[in-house]
């Protein structure tokens, strides 16, 4: 049986990024086991997770709103901010950081002025960290634009990521 919608007023059903979301859900069946790939599809729409997306998913599935914020916490690959029209996340996993992870966060902070979970001034630069990324034999790992680099140095990072951003270095 279909859940009564009840969409709050910040939802339109002509919202092209609500119109997917709800077209997932009941694709699924609005089956609570679905939750990931729902989230995946409304972070597509939307870059991030806002909260009211959140709320929206918990209603429809039926679910409490604090398993749905666990989840979206617990995977790094969800975010609850904008993120840069670029990522850059470093690992600071165990190997990473006795191999110099911190260094290079260090770096990126004095280069782009942000700290990890900001996104720079003009939107195309995030900063972000995992505890890690299980690439441990690399270490330490960054990963810029779904691209892993492995072996990282602090002195090189900027360069890697300017460079990703499409920035002639």
């Amino acid at each position: 049986m279909k859940p009564k919608r009840n969409l709050d007023r910040e939802f339109s059903r002509t919202d092209p990024c609500v119109k997917l979301v709800i077209d997932k859900i009941e694709k699924e069946n609005y089956r609570p086991d679905a939750l990931i790939e729902i989230l995946h599809v409304a972070q597509n729409a939307y870059g991030y997770l806002p909260m009211e997306v959140l709320s929206f998913i918990a209603k429809e599935l039926r679910l409490p709103p604090s398993r749905v914020y666990a989840t979206v916490t617990f995977y790094h690959l969800f975010s609850l901010k904008p993120r840069g029209d670029h990522t850059c996340l470093v690992c600071t996993g165990t190997a990473c950081y006795v191999k110099g992870a911190q260094a290079i966060l260090e770096e990126l902070e004095n280069k782009f002025h942000l700290k990890p979970g900001e996104v720079t001034c003009d939107k195309k630069l995030g900063l972000r960290t995992a505890r890690c990324i299980e690439g441990c034999g690399l270490a330490p790992v960054v990963v810029v634009d779904e691209e892993v680099l492995s072996n990282v140095k602090p002195e090189e990072i900027n360069d890697k990521v300017l460079a990703k951003m499409g920035v002639k270095v």
